[in-house]
């Protein structure tokens, strides 16, 4: 019985030593695996953060490119105003060039006709001229010829004068 007893209990004894051991194995290799999920959790705590991270970057970049989009779209409509001003800028040019053309033009005919004008008013200035001359020549001819007419009469009159007092004297004298 005692041999039986310290065999059973030396049984025990290596079964509660193998016992131990394979609980303590249990531990180790729970706290290996607790270890391993704290570090893994630890990892992934990491991994989110950087996730987040990066998620708040590219956020960031978003809005940046939000941004970006608006201020690209502001400009295209600034450009299409200022291609609207330029059209309407080239159109009144284009007018304008045309109305200076016209002015031209009409300034040109102007000037002809100023120039014809010119050449009338001359040419009317130079027959009025002739004609003055001629009408001075005229009168001077004309006062000329009443003066000589009054003459002849003046001697014509002298003339039957005396031959009326000859006729006279003569109708007198018989």
């Amino acid at each position: 019985l005692s041999l039986s007893l310290s065999l059973s209990l030396s049984r025990a004894m290596a079964l509660s030593t193998a016992f131990k051991e394979r609980l303590d194995q249990m531990e180790f290799t729970r706290n290996q695996r607790l270890s391993l999920l704290q570090a893994e959790k630890e990892q992934q705590g990491n991994k989110s953060q950087i996730l987040a991270t990066k998620h708040a970057d590219i956020q960031s970049i978003e809005r940046k490119c939000l941004m970006l989009d608006q201020k690209i779209a502001a400009q295209n409509l600034k450009i299409t105003v200022l291609r609207s001003s330029i059209e309407d800028l080239d159109s009144k040019y284009h007018c304008s060039i045309q109305q200076l053309r016209a002015l031209k033009s009409e300034v040109e005919e102007l000037k002809e006709l100023d120039q014809e004008r010119d050449k009338y008013y001359n040419l009317k200035y130079s027959e009025m001229n002739k004609f003055m001359q001629n009408v001075q020549r005229f009168r001077s001819e004309n006062r000329l010829q009443v003066e000589n007419l009054r003459n002849q009469v003046k001697e014509l009159r002298s003339t039957l004068e005396e031959y009326h007092e000859r006729n006279n004297y003569l109708h007198n004298t018989n």
